[in-house]
């Protein structure tokens, strides 16, 4: 009995290394495409997110130049303002 079962192991141990030699071939194209998909996906979503990260910045940049630009508006509106009557008919 012991005889049988040590065959039927050396056969399934032997049929299983014969499908193994089929199947890896494919299984390594299978996983070399994914890991090409992942790859090109992750640059993918790097450019994507750089870019974004861009026009924030942009927009930030812009809104915060927008703000100074009031504020010196404002100022210069006030000093106008504050300059005696005189003066301020000779800039007109």
């Amino acid at each position: 009995m012991l005889k049988n079962f040590e065959k039927g192991g050396l056969i399934t141990g032997a049929a299983l290394g014969l499908a193994a030699t089929s199947i890896l071939p494919v299984i390594k194209s299978t996983f070399l495409g994914l890991g090409v998909i992942g790859v090109r996906g992750t640059l993918s979503l790097y450019e994507s997110t750089k870019t974004t990260i861009i026009l924030a910045k942009e927009e930030i940049e812009d809104i915060i130049a927008e703000a100074q630009f009031e504020r010196m508006k404002e100022q210069l509106s006030k000093e106008i303002n504050d300059l005696p009557d005189e003066t301020r008919a000779n800039l007109n």
